[in-house]
């Protein structure tokens, strides 16, 4: 044991490299820390399906115990059942076993406390790896205990509180786990909506868990992971495709064609939903792509409100403001009624049930918006330096001459997100990895987000 700066401690979570960056030892003092700093009492734990998940789940479970914490066991999971056992259960906290769509050789862990408040920089996460650094713990008089539990029933029940099974038409859905941790929900729900005969069949694709990971890290963000689904798609002529990150907290849509929807117009879709039902409510969006939610929230009746990237700070400012949901472009999406958790489930059931009302596909649902507003996506770069090529950037648009042109509004919430009349973008260094991230907008331009990603590119390579 030494105590040397624990390296696998990032903004909101815990991911390292196998090894020297997380092992049994550091996540036993881990354990440790949680329960010391929370006072915890009982804690849930779960992992995904990596196979060093379960030997970090029972050293994490060992170091909870040996803080006189008693730890319910939820078994595989995926991070939003962590979630949903911190608001359902009568426990302290929650922690997931997960490195989501890092590489093979990567784990990590994602912590709540009670009520499924996330614990991050801010609220905690530096203090737990301060003690775990340290390893100042204190002497315990009795020792927790270790009980396994499962609560699938009781979170697919909750799932369901978010459709009305008896508006469901029937439809065709590719679902793809990318050998992860969503096939026993899909399969849980699928038993549940046969008893209450609700007609949706799933085409099941890359659907056990598998920690090898045989067909690829589960990141359907990469473009050369989403063939497979658009593939089944046309041929199974389906009505939507479904794809999930390897611990299934964002969901990725496909239309009825097998065309990927970027999750930027899945946001707007669904606070568009949600104003349909709940008039001057608050929809929180972040920096990256915001034109099409603001522009849909305020013809909605809602009050579109930004917030930093992340999903600590979003959650944070959805408690804040009470918002009825949450969206980030990345496809991650809040739920007030999920303790303003983000679910990779809730979201395809209500676009699932937006198709069966509105009766169009979802190339139809989302084709004017991203006429109106079309996008690049997030376009990820490896730089040497990550504030020297944002500072390049800001300095070109923000120089005498570009300001003669057109003088941008300036955000810097996150990153730099600078604002021109027909374009604005949005750059940042990723909070997980050691990415620079841009994203650009336009209004009703296409060839203008091509042209203005390439001059942008141009900036970072110098």
């Amino acid at each position: 044991m030494t105590n040397k700066t624990l390296t696998c401690f990032k903004a909101y979570d815990v991911r390292g490299k196998l090894g020297d960056e997380l092992n049994e030892d550091i996540a036993y003092r881990i354990g440790r820390a949680y329960a010391q700093y929370l006072n915890a009492k009982r804690v849930a734990i779960g992992g995904d399906i990596r196979l060093s998940s379960d030997s970090l789940k029972q050293a994490l479970a060992n170091g909870l115990m040996d803080a006189g914490a008693d730890v319910i066991d939820l078994g595989m999971t995926g991070t939003e059942e962590i979630y949903f056992a911190a608001f359902y259960l009568d426990i302290d906290g929650g922690i997931e076993v997960t490195a989501s769509h890092n590489p093979i050789d990567f784990n990590g862990m994602k912590f709540v406390s009670r009520g499924a408040k996330p614990i991050s920089g801010d609220t905690g996460l530096k203090a737990i790896q301060a003690l775990a650094e340290l390893q100042d713990f204190k002497l315990c008089d009795h020792q927790g205990t270790l009980t396994q539990q499962s609560i699938l029933t009781d979170y697919v029940e909750h799932l369901l509180t978010y459709i009305n099974p008896q508006q469901m038409k029937p439809l065709k859905l590719v679902v793809n786990a990318g050998n992860g941790a969503a096939g026993h929900v899909i399969d849980a729900l699928e038993a549940r909506f046969k008893s209450l005969e609700i007609p949706i069949e799933f085409i099941k694709i890359h659907h056990q868990p598998d920690g090898t990971f045989p067909n690829g890290i589960p990141n359907p963000l990469l473009i050369e992971n989403r063939q497979t689904t658009t593939d089944a798609v046309i041929q199974h002529k389906a009505d939507m495709g479904i794809a999930w990150d390897g611990d299934f907290d964002r969901c990725f849509l496909f239309d009825q064609k097998g065309e990927f929807i970027e999750g930027y117009y899945i946001v707007g879709l669904l606070a568009e939903a949600f104003l349909e039902q709940h008039l001057n409510e608050k929809i929180i969006h972040d920096p990256r792509l915001t034109w099409n939610t603001i522009d849909i929230v305020k013809k909605a009746g809602g009050i579109p409100i930004q917030s930093k990237t992340g999903h600590a700070f979003i959650k944070e400012r959805m408690r804040a403001e009470n918002a009825i949901y949450g969206g980030e472009m990345s496809a991650h999406h809040y739920f007030r009624d999920f303790a303003y958790c983000d679910s990779g489930m809730i979201p395809w059931l209500l676009v699932a049930q937006l198709l069966s009302h509105k009766q169009q596909p979802l190339s139809e649902l989302v084709a004017e918006r991203m006429l109106a507003y079309p996008c690049s996506g997030e376009i990820n770069y490896k730089v040497a330096d990550t504030q020297k090529a944002i500072d390049n950037v800001m300095q070109y648009y923000t120089s005498e001459s570009y300001k003669e042109k057109e003088e941008p509004v300036i955000d810097t919430i996150d990153g730099i997100s600078l604002e021109f009349s027909h374009w604005r973008f949005s750059l940042r260094g990723s909070n997980t990895e050691p990415l620079l991230r841009l994203n650009v907008e336009s209004k009703q331009d296409v060839q203008l987000v091509e042209q203005k990603v390439l001059e942008i590119e141009k900036l970072i390579a110098n």
